[in-house]
């Protein structure tokens, strides 16, 4: 039977991308799932080009790994590169922290406080992506106040990693514990207390990292694995 080709879609690559990233992150393509090109574009009813692009926007998000001449994979982090990642978080956020604590304007303060608000209201909701992405940019947000561009660079690819991370091995009631626990880190920092600041910084790190369940993977579903597949 010949399969049926679907309709032409207008679809760019970032809407490609940001769908597939959906389908990554709440689990319905799960670690290791091979991204075929053609499926992919026989899935969306887009050119092979628009999937390129959108493969490589979730490449640089971390999201899909891609091995030369086996094609692109649904990224995979073990419970070990998991522990490496937030042991060296733990280092250069410690450090950042003092910064941030010694800069911090009331001006900054302000701005962080209306990141809690939206960061609050997505830890609770469904949509994982904007969930981590928000959680993540906490911690991008203090090392851009700490004003050092290299360490916010280095933590700008550990946050991304670790995104994908809590994206398939965090709850939601952990990631409004993480909500939570940034809002107590800012008032700490406000007070100017550096000590408690870097403990609690070091604390939530070392809660996220426990939470994260490795023994359940999570399993496929949806359509969209279905096209993989065919």
């Amino acid at each position: 039977m010949k399969k049926e080709t679907p309709p032409a879609s207008d679809m760019n690559g970032e809407d490609i991308a940001a769908d597939i990233a959906r389908a990554i992150t709440t689990h319905r393509l799960p670690p290791g799932t091979r991204l075929r090109e053609e499926a992919l574009a026989r899935a969306y009813g887009v050119s092979r080009t628009k999937i390129r692009a959108a493969l490589l926007m979730l490449a640089k998000d971390k999201l899909i790994t891609t091995i030369p001449d086996k094609g692109a994979f649904v990224s995979k982090p073990s419970a070990e590169e998991a522990r490496d990642l937030f042991a060296v978080r733990r280092v250069l956020e410690a450090a950042m922290v003092r910064e941030f604590v010694a800069r911090a304007t009331p001006a900054d303060y302000r701005r962080i406080e209306q990141h809690l608000k939206e960061e609050r209201k997505a830890a609770a909701g469904e949509d994982v992506p904007l969930r981590n992405h928000l959680l993540a940019d906490f911690h991008l947000l203090l090392a851009e106040v700490a004003g050092n561009a290299v360490l916010t660079e280095m933590l700008r690819d550990l946050s991304a990693r670790s995104s994908v991370i809590t994206a398939f091995y965090q709850s939601t009631l952990d990631a409004v514990c993480s909500s939570d626990e940034h809002r107590e880190f800012l008032r700490v920092a406000r007070k100017g207390d550096v000590d408690s600041a870097c403990a609690l910084m070091a604390a939530h790190l070392d809660h996220v990292e426990q939470a994260l369940n490795f023994d359940e993977a999570p399993a496929s579903s949806g359509g969209l694995v279905a096209a993989l597949l065919t």
